[in-house]
């Protein structure tokens, strides 16, 4: 649903009212120099398990999006967007002191790195606020007191953002408003505070900017991992490890209010990293199916909000997901296709490579890592189209077609 305004600027219109309906555009962000930041010293603290060979796992996604594409998907890029935002001064100028602001430095050494950054082109920016800023760069910044040598073993300036190809998790675009993302981990922050930038200011998507429904400054977290569309009515919200019962309550609220929901779905989930959102153990695939990981079953707890009176709302404890789900969404009857074929260990070990994080690019048709050559069976043997992708490389940060993707336009069912 692009549009050409008064100056002739495309803009996008933005709307998504279900996981499943024909998806028209999208925002990636190519993986990029950030990945070749990590090394073992800091792989728990940046959230990887392993370090990906950055080579394929760009070959590895640009084959992703050039399947979306191929799908009739437009696909954006956050960083040719966020350069775009960038060229103008003002922007500019906040935009760095919003990036030094996360430093973990004396105020004398932010100053130092304002001062190079506010000298650096759009592009350079973009850079340094994915891909870090290494204090060898600027070798000649000294400490300042004791934060700077209490902190003096870091190799960064500015940490790398590794997790920023999953672009999912720090916002969501639920109906035509957008879910700014607080996010739990300190390791991805900052990605929240570059989308509300695009959001906010992008010619693309500037008259959005009056309908985000959250922001990354929140003091509770919520994730987009945890965020599924089922419906133009209905919103699942996971309750894990990485979103909070108060901020599903808080959005709750805000899109009751609003009247263009009347129910939210808040589903439960162990809080484990094995898990981490509830987009690693169950999406959507059509209208009446959904893949879930078998295990994750008999651990869910499911409650309903709906509105309430003089604001307020009604939360109810359910007993019944399968019918929770028939019942939201006015279905006779709803299908759990589960991963790995049902089988224990099969399920486990797929459910570790993403299986059941599947992207829906239409009504039946999803895309999914070749790898989980089960679980692909498993779909199509319930009339499920899967698109398959490589994802060797891309798979070691945790993440699947749906975790690296933030759909910013869906075709109505």
């Amino acid at each position: 649903m692009l549009r050409k305004d008064v100056e002739g600027v495309a803009r996008l219109q933005l709307h998504v009212s279900s996981e499943i309906g024909r998806l028209k555009a999208v925002l990636l962000h190519r993986p990029g120099k950030e990945l070749e930041r990590l090394t073992p010293e800091f792989l728990n603290e940046l959230l990887f398990d392993d370090i990906p060979w950055l080579k394929r796992i760009q070959e590895e996604h640009d084959k992703f999006a050039e399947a979306l594409a191929e799908n009739g998907v437009q696909v954006y890029y956050l960083e040719d967007l966020l350069e775009e935002v960038l060229q103008d001064k003002d922007i500019r100028e906040f935009f760095v002191y919003d990036l030094v602001s996360y430093m973990n430095t004396s105020l004398e050494v932010k100053r130092e790195i304002t001062a190079f950054l506010k000298e650096k082109e759009p592009k350079e920016l973009v850079y340094y606020a994915i891909a870090g800023l290494l204090k060898k760069d600027l070798s000649e910044v000294r400490p300042k007191s004791l934060v700077d040598y209490v902190y003096e073993d870091s190799p960064f300036f500015i940490t790398p953002l590794p997790n920023s190809y999953f672009m999912r998790d720090p916002a969501a675009v639920v109906g035509s408003r957008v879910i700014i993302s607080s996010m739990k981990t300190e390791a991805r922050r900052r990605e929240a505070m570059l989308m509300k930038y695009v959001f906010k200011y992008h010619e693309k998507f500037r008259e959005n900017h009056d309908k985000m429904l959250y922001d990354y400054r929140a003091d509770y977290p919520i994730e987009g991992g945890d965020i599924l569309v089922l419906s133009k009515n209905v919103v699942a919200i996971g309750i894990s490890e990485r979103t909070s019962p108060q901020a599903v309550e808080e959005v709750a609220t805000s899109l009751l209010a609003r009247g263009e929901t009347e129910k939210i779905i808040a589903i439960e989930i162990p809080r484990k990293r094995t898990f981490m959102h509830l987009d690693t153990v169950f999406t959507m695939v059509d209208v009446d199916k959904f893949l879930i990981y078998p295990s994750i079953k008999d651990k869910l707890r499911v409650y309903t909000i709906t509105k309430g009176e003089n604001g307020s709302i009604k939360v109810k404890s359910e007993e019944n997901f399968v019918k929770v789900l028939e019942t939201s969404l006015k279905l006779d009857k709803v299908t759990l296709i589960e991963s790995g074929g049902g089988d224990e260990i099969t399920g486990a070990r797929e459910q570790w490579n993403d299986s059941t994080n599947t992207l829906a690019i239409a009504p039946g048709v999803v895309m999914a890592y070749n790898r989980n050559e089960i679980t692909n069976t498993t779909l199509r043997e319930h009339g499920i189209e899967v698109v398959e992708i490589e994802g060797s490389e891309l798979v070691r940060g945790r993440g699947g077609p749906r975790c690296m993707s933030m759909p910013l336009l869906r075709e109505e069912i």
